[in-house]
């Protein structure tokens, strides 16, 4: 298991993927990090008040922040921006396609800080802002395992090289279920309650199959048999059916594993041959729907026996 830390993502990567207009980029634009999720509205720095300014989150200026600097004189205006821009903020966006004034543009120039436009409102803007940094910046681990959807449920199925849980997620293809990683999973924390997992890009959409190599399953069974990435929501251990060994057969232990963090349910499946683990995987992503739905089959039942045995001890 690999851990990822520090995480950052670069300035012209978010250009990009908001397509940002750049009003004013400095030569190093393509070296500029950007390693918070926070952003910030630069309202109080702009009266002056700067305790607990953080220059690494990005700043956003809309129609409040705009609306204040032009009622300022213009010298007013420059000396508030160059304290701004003086703290060297990682870059500065202007939403609501706001033109910038002549001061802003002057004083990005000096201290070589970005200043980039987006025509969207301020607030939908820094609600997707926020949704994506959290995602690029997320803490992030690798798992050797296999993520699958089934009825639109993550699952990630771990166990030992070997075991089948390639040629498990093969069938579920053929089944009309899509891969979203084999070998390793990339796993992130997007939130308190969320882990997303995703395949390595030189790996993404490729599977290995012992004994036939690598195939792409894109190419083999279409677009439609692969995603790029998918929220973990069940984890399926696989291990060797042992004889002898007592398996829940009730389903009403709690299992859970802890991944980031974040205890997501589990179920262990024995594996030996003749079982059919790709309608097992079916079964237990079908029942974890109806346990989100707050139907519990196996407390249901367990009820119905207790209320059996009472009636026949009266």
């Amino acid at each position: 298991m690999n851990n990822k830390t520090g995480n950052s993502v670069k300035l012209t990567k978010i250009i990009k993927e908001f397509n940002l207009e750049g009003l004013y980029l400095p030569d190093n634009i393509e070296d500029i990090l950007i390693t918070r999720s926070e952003v910030n509205r630069p309202g109080l720095p702009l009266t002056g008040f700067f305790d607990y300014f953080t220059p690494e989150r990005i700043q956003i200026i809309g129609r409040v922040e705009s609306i204040f600097l032009s009622q300022l004189s213009d010298t007013e205006r420059y000396d508030r921006l160059y304290q701004l821009f003086e703290k060297k903020p990682v870059c500065i966006i202007l939403a609501r396609g706001i033109e910038p004034p002549v001061e802003m543009l002057e004083v990005a120039k000096i201290f070589d800080v970005p200043i980039l436009r987006t025509p969207v409102a301020t607030t939908d803007f820094v609600a997707s802002l926020i949704a994506s940094l959290n995602i690029h910046l997320a803490p992030t681990i690798t798992r050797h395992g296999v993520l699958v959807e089934v009825y639109g449920e993550g699952i990630l199925i771990l166990g030992d090289s070997g075991i089948g849980k390639s040629e498990t997620a093969i069938e579920l293809i053929k089944r009309g279920h899509r891969l979203i990683a084999d070998d390793a999973v990339e796993i992130s924390r997007v939130s308190e309650k969320t882990l997303v997992g995703r395949a390595p890009s030189i790996i993404r959409h490729y599977m290995e199959l012992r004994g036939i190599g690598i195939i792409d399953v894109r190419r083999i069974f279409g677009v439609g048999a692969v995603k790029e990435t998918e929220k973990i929501q069940l984890v399926i251990k696989f291990e060797p059916w042992v004889e002898g060994k007592l398996y829940d057969r009730m389903g009403l232990e709690n299992e859970t594993v802890e991944i980031l963090g974040i205890n997501i349910p589990a179920i262990t499946v024995p594996v030996r041959p003749g079982r059919n683990l790709a309608v097992i995987l079916e079964i237990a992503a079908m029942n974890q729907r109806l346990k989100k739905m707050g139907y519990n089959t196996a407390e249901e039942f367990n009820k119905k026996l207790e209320e059996e045995f009472l009636n026949n001890n009266k």
